[in-house]
């Protein structure tokens, strides 16, 4: 991607309720600080400021959520009905959402699930981070379930790294970023999570890739362009190929099918348990958005 600017927006998708950008990394979603001018929120209302809504604080509703450092596909609802149907499939577990990573070391396992609990850290200096259960200072861990899959092996700047395929089952601040240091395997310049080690890649390697959001209104299905290639990325030298990551999402989207077909199969003990934080989360997010 292009360096950030204000008027540096990329649209993968838009209707008359939907909106879906392709987010850069190192930029917020919206801010209150008067500082941070540059933000996903600035961007939307220069681009389209007719589409901003002067009943709502920042002028746009984002129907979830992607941290500050990770870039890629993210929904944006253009009204209160559309806002509610999204809010509906999230709170259903209809969405499926998928994402890339390079990760340091060379994953042994072609898939992994990962169960790590995850709760807030309290220890002082880390109050900014999450841990995984049994951490010391680990606050209220909730059962949380990531899925792995390993599609390259190579090298990063003449390190081993693997390129994968994440999808959070359940919804905790920094999942996938935890799950991925619990194992070993550390998100490729995720500082945070790498015991402040992991600073020299010029972003971190987490990418919103593909994402299916089925509402009453309409289909929502997009990818957002493989940022970890090496014409894009000359640091980054794959080496061997396990998936194919066409082949994955192949897989992915029809498994969204069938949910979508009422053929979601029995929640596993980590999705049951995470509902009520989850659901709790998206009526924080989407509370002045939803329908009346």
């Amino acid at each position: 991607m292009e360096p950030v600017s204000l008027d540096n927006l990329s649209i993968l998708y838009q209707s008359s309720d939907f909106i879906v950008v392709n987010k850069h990394w190192d930029v917020r979603i919206d801010s209150k600080m008067w500082y941070e001018k540059l933000t996903l929120q600035s961007q939307l209302r220069y681009r389209f400021p007719e589409l901003a809504d002067p009943d709502t604080y920042y002028g746009f509703r984002f129907c979830h959520q992607l941290d500050f450092s990770t870039s890629g596909a993210l929904c944006v609802a253009l009204n209160k009905a559309a806002a509610g149907s999204a809010y509906k499939c999230f709170k259903d577990r209809m969405v499926t959402k998928a994402y890339l990573a390079l990760v340091r070391g060379h994953v042994q396992e072609p898939r992994m699930t990962v169960r790590h609990a995850i709760g807030k850290n309290t220890t002082e200096g880390l109050t900014h981070m999450m841990c995984i259960e049994g951490t010391e200072g680990c606050e209220n861990p909730k059962p949380c379930q990531s899925e792995l899959v390993v599609l390259e092996h190579g090298l990063y700047s003449g390190d081993p790294v693997t390129k994968v395929i994440l999808q959070p089952l359940t919804g905790r601040t920094h999942q996938l970023r935890v799950h991925c240091s619990a194992i070993g395997h550390p998100i490729v310049g995720d500082f945070t999570y790498s015991h402040k080690q992991d600073g020299g890649p010029y972003r971190m390697m987490l990418h919103a890739y593909y994402l299916r959001i089925p509402s009453s209104k309409e289909l929502i299905e997009v990818s957002a362009p493989d940022p970890f290639v090496p014409t894009l990325d000359g640091n980054w030298v794959p080496q061997r190929v396990t998936r194919q990551l066409d082949e994955v999402i192949r897989e992915l989207k029809e498994s969204g099918v069938r949910t979508a077909e009422g053929e979601r199969p029995s929640p596993s003990p980590a999705e049951s348990s995470e509902t009520e934080e989850q659901r709790a989360v998206c009526e924080r997010w989407l509370a002045e958005w939803t329908l009346e």
